[in-house]
């Protein structure tokens, strides 16, 4: 069934076809709309959902936890200040192996305060044990928060999962989208059977305190389900195109790089707008591709070797910044391609919810093709920015 909704709505969606069964929630821009309509799925009787009004995000983040260790299926969202009050708490879940979905609606985060789009928010939590997978628009935000289930509860996995959505640019854009059927999905989602959960019937601790003599094991642990869940993303991701026709690719998407002398890595919604630089600098004879990257936690940096393989130059694009130089994806490309001598240049674009136009990612081209035809480039630009020059 087609429906034109924003992504926000279409979150909600994802998470009443889901059968979430505990929703805890605190309004925050721009995901407020997602609780609003999963409170209104709950109120209409559509979704079989106990709906928890909490008192601020860290409380969310602590009753999420509760239900999931309890045994239930729980969704969340957040944003920005939000993502940050239950900073604390995200490093509760994926130690204890919680599989909770929380999507990430992305918004500046202070200060100065903003409510528009930049990655700040999420990659300051890249190190809390969470799946972080960033949505190129609607249907896909829809169809991640489903496959996120089956992702954070396959049993070499058991981690939370974050899927990111561009705040405005996805979360109050409207867009058609396919809503799956009910069936169609139960039949994909079964029900969350966890083999250990909090029962009064039989006592255990969760979460105590933990010695030297053990806690470096469960490091090691936690870091080999996220080795793990490489594959089985691949896996959920087949297993979804064949059944919804929808193929997004694993890790990450490619367009247009079997013969591409020059690839932009991007994330988000720059996507779908550098699609159409590619088609249109391919007329002109130019050699370019994209290389999407979905997933920043676990991060691909086997499939981007593959994929980057045989170009002259590469291009990474971030939507935020890391102050010890450059953005976040660029960092860890350059952390993956260590001793590959091919230059990288950072593409710093769109923070704090400016534009990013056609002219900004043809610009972003222009300095990787120079790199490649070995031109003197500066490594990081700040692209529409003032007081630069690229």
């Amino acid at each position: 069934m087609k429906k034109v909704i924003t992504g926000d709505h279409a979150v909600a969606i994802g998470a009443k076809l889901s059968r979430a069964e505990v929703v805890p929630a605190y309004p925050i821009t721009p995901q407020t709309l997602i609780i609003e309509h999963i409170a209104d799925f709950v109120n209409d009787g559509e979704m079989d959902a106990k709906f928890l009004t909490m008192e601020s995000e860290h409380s969310v983040m602590s009753a999420a936890t509760a239900a999931s260790a309890a045994g239930a299926r729980v969704f969340t969202a957040t944003s920005s200040q939000g993502l940050a009050f239950m900073h604390e708490m995200l490093y509760a879940t994926a130690p204890l192996r919680l599989p909770i979905v929380m999507v990430n609606a992305n918004r500046t985060l202070g200060g100065p305060p903003g409510i528009w789009c930049e990655h700040n928010d999420s990659m300051g939590a890249r190190d809390s044990g969470w799946l972080q997978v960033y949505v190129e628009d609607n249907q896909e935000a829809l169809d991640m928060v489903i496959q996120s289930y089956r992702i954070a509860e396959d049993k070499r996995v058991l981690l939370p999962v974050m899927p990111c959505i561009d705040g405005f640019v996805l979360t109050h854009t409207v867009e058609p989208v396919d809503v799956p059927q009910q069936q169609d999905v139960d039949s994909f989602l079964p029900p969350y059977m966890p083999d250990i959960t909090l029962d009064p019937a039989k006592p255990a601790l969760f979460n105590t305190l933990m010695l030297p003599e053990y806690i470096m094991e469960l490091r090691r642990q936690t870091a080999g389900a996220f080795e793990s869940a490489k594959k089985v993303i691949s896996e959920i991701n087949d297993e979804f195109a064949k059944k919804f026709g929808r193929d997004y690719g694993g890790m990450i998407d490619t367009y247009r790089m079997e013969d591409a002398e020059v690839a932009l890595i991007t994330i988000g919604t720059v996507t779908s707008t550098s699609r159409e630089v590619v088609d249109e600098l391919r007329k002109e004879g130019e050699k370019v591709g994209i290389v999407k990257l979905r997933f920043f936690r676990p991060f691909p940096a086997e499939d981007l070797k593959r994929v980057l393989s045989g170009v002259g130059a590469i291009g990474v694009f971030d939507r935020s910044i890391s102050y010890h130089g450059g953005g976040h994806v660029f960092n860890e490309v350059c952390s993956a391609l260590y001793g590959i001598t091919k230059p990288i240049i950072n593409h710093l674009a769109g923070i704090g919810g400016r534009d990013v136009t056609k002219e900004v990612i043809i610009k972003m081209f222009d300095l990787t093709l120079k790199a490649a035809k070995g031109e003197k480039v500066k490594e990081i630009n700040w692209h529409n920015t003032r007081g630069e020059t690229v």
